[in-house]
């Protein structure tokens, strides 16, 4: 079987990915020539064709489709294994966390407390992020991650159900729907939702949202509505309001890695945060108990 060079998938992906030549020796930095000669070679050691050109356009063949999924994801892991292995030397150990601002349901505080008290704890580093915790596990950035489900593509993690909440949509405060007590998602049809970066936009026609500030600054301005877990009340704008979406699917947060990860430090903090999500969890079934005793009285 035929040897691929990493530099020759990297020059496949940019073709494709461009399905420019031009565009794609540009990203590269290199001369459109030496890029068209490398594909071809490619082409023959594999015996196949991967790209279609004529003098109007580049198009992906079947094979091309396959090794521009395959060859991404291999690219991808190259690059995870070099920055895994580049920390893994640092003089100065640490695991690192991706998260999405106020996106741990509550629950960081606990969970770096808990993780503190293990022998042999590592510093942990903080990286948030809007729409890219994923990729960020993925290529090595990050060690862990607070995920949400179902949205999330879970492929090669392993996860850790930490939190399933119910959503609330964020309104300004003099939002005709502000005052209700819960709304329906039939109620919100005619808003304006907005696209997050990276994730589908399921029929959303709003702004691209890149971090949590500019979400809530956009809500507050009433150019959108947006449907969140409903922790989001524990941080919210005194200019914005929050009420129930009956129908609205649960979402679950979740702790990802990745399934081949093997460190002390990653499985000593899964399990500090396993415990704490199952304190609060508890804590919270405890409290629903003593509110219903008192209405019942």
């Amino acid at each position: 079987m035929e040897a691929v060079e990493t530099r020759e998938l990297t020059y496949f992906v940019a073709v494709a990915e461009e399905l420019h030549f031009g565009r794609a020796a540009r990203r590269l930095g290199i001369a459109q020539p030496p890029l068209s000669r490398a594909i071809k070679q490619l082409e023959r050691r594999l015996g196949v064709t991967l790209l279609e050109r004529d003098s109007r356009a580049v198009t992906l063949t079947a094979a091309g489709e396959v090794l521009l999924r395959e060859g991404t994801a291999a690219l991808a892991a190259v690059t995870a294994a070099v920055r895994r292995t580049q920390r893994a030397g640092r003089p100065d150990p640490r695991l690192t966390l991706a998260i999405k601002p106020g996106g741990d349901g509550g629950l960081l505080p606990g969970i770096l407390a808990a993780y503190e008290r293990t022998p042999g704890a590592l510093p942990v580093e903080l990286i948030c992020s809007f729409g890219r915790r994923a990729d960020m596990l993925r290529d090595g950035r990050a060690d862990v991650a607070m995920l949400y489900g179902p949205r999330e593509d879970l492929g090669g993690f392993a996860t850790e159900e930490l939190l399933v909440e119910d959503q609330v949509v964020v309104l300004p405060k003099g939002h005709r729907l502000a005052g209700r007590e819960a709304v329906f998602l039939a109620d919100l049809r005619d808003e304006t939702m907005p696209r997050y970066q990276h994730l589908p936009a399921d029929g959303a026609r709003g702004p691209e949202v890149h971090e949590a500030g500019q979400l809530m600054q956009l809500i507050a301005l009433g150019q959108v509505v947006a449907v969140l877990p409903g922790s989001v009340q524990d941080q919210l704008r005194h200019d914005l309001a929050c009420v129930p979406v009956v129908d609205a699917p649960a979402t679950t947060l979740l702790l990802a890695w990745p399934e081949a990860a093997r460190s002390q430090a990653l499985a000593a903090f899964v399990q500090a945060a396993a415990e704490t999500a199952a304190r609060r969890h508890v804590d919270i079934q405890s409290r629903s108990v003593v509110s219903s005793a008192r209405r019942c009285c």
